[in-house]
C-alpha cells in the first residue's frame, strides 16, 4: 500500500463526522519529506471549529496510522497564533 493510499485511510475513518456536518478533507499533496498538505472541503472550510478538527481529528488520525509522516498542513486554515489569522464566517 503506497504512503497516499495510507494516508487517505486514516482520513476515512475521520470522514464520516466530516459528512454528517456537510464538509470533507482531500489530500492535496505529500512532499518528499513526508509532510500531508490537506484541504477542507463544504463546512469544514469555512467552520469555526475547523483548526479544532484538523489538529484533534485529521492530524491525530493521519499520525497514528502513518508514523512517518512528519507534518499535517491545511492548506487553506490559518492558524489560531498566525497574528494574520482570520475568523471563518
Amino acid at each position: 500500500m503506497t504512503l497516499h493510499e495510507r494516508v487517505e485511510q486514516a482520513l476515512d475513518t475521520i470522514r464520516p463526522y466530516l459528512e454528517t456536518d456537510g464538509g470533507n478533507v482531500s489530500v492535496e499533496e505529500i512532499t518528499a519529506d513526508n509532510v500531508v498538505k490537506l484541504k477542507l472541503l463544504g463546512a469544514c472550510a469555512n467552520c469555526a471549529m475547523s483548526i479544532m478538527t484538523f489538529k484533534a481529528g485529521l492530524e491525530q488520525a493521519i499520525k497514528k496510522a502513518v508514523p512517518e509522516i512528519v507534518s499535517v498542513e491545511a492548506v487553506n486554515l490559518t492558524d489560531m497564533d498566525d497574528p494574520n489569522a482570520t475568523t471563518p464566517y
